[in-house]
């Protein structure tokens, strides 16, 4: 097989999407990316990022892919738990206070800033609807964001993903208290549970 068709393969096998660090991983020059990008074969969405042309857009994806130092999380983070069925306009994004990356320049993102110790905690891949993995913060970690940040959230947004919390079977109280005790907001989040369940 030349090394065109590894690189359509790969992209193929994951969803539409190949990133330059992918194919340097492949063994193949960067110079045949750009053959296929000029032949109309691929397309560059992305710095560094490409899909091939019948596969969707997917900005989660795309946006997740501009930083490793970042996370989705607030309502963007609710949506890709499908609590909220709101398609984020502007994409709620974590990163660690000393950030100073690409994500600065994106305007419909809305970064928030949090020490090191308090980034990493909760932080899984999800797959987006697109099945494409992302960063984004677990389920217990995202409602311990939205109520530590109330203030500022949509309410009806915040008040059905409550809602959506206490029913779901999958939710881990132990997992959120802990989150809560990190995050000083213990009392608060034992309150509202104690209402909600």
């Amino acid at each position: 097989m030349d090394n065109y068709n590894k690189i359509l393969n790969y992209a193929q096998e994951h969803n539409g999407y190949i990133t330059t660090k992918e194919v340097e991983q492949l063994n193949i020059k960067r110079a045949y990316l750009t053959n296929l990008v000029n032949k109309n074969t691929i397309e560059r969405v992305g710095a560094g990022i490409y899909k091939l042309p019948e596969y969707p857009i997917d900005n989660f994806y795309i946006l997740s892919k501009s930083s490793k130092h970042m996370c989705f999380s607030h309502a963007t983070a609710l949506y890709l738990h499908d609590i909220s069925d709101r398609i984020p306009l502007v994409y709620d994004i974590t990163v660690p206070y000393n950030y100073s990356g690409s994500l600065l320049k994106i305007e419909n993102a809305s970064l928030k800033y949090v020490k090191d110790n308090i980034f990493e905690l909760g932080l899984t891949n999800i797959k987006t609807i697109n099945g494409l993995i992302v960063k984004c913060y677990d389920l217990e970690r995202t409602i311990c964001d939205i109520i530590k940040d109330k203030n500022n959230m949509d309410k009806e947004i915040y008040a059905k993903a409550l809602k959506e919390f206490a029913t779901n079977k999958n939710k881990d109280i132990f997992k959120l208290v802990q989150y809560a005790k990190k995050l000083n907001i213990e009392n608060e989040v034992i309150e509202l549970m104690e209402v909600l369940l």
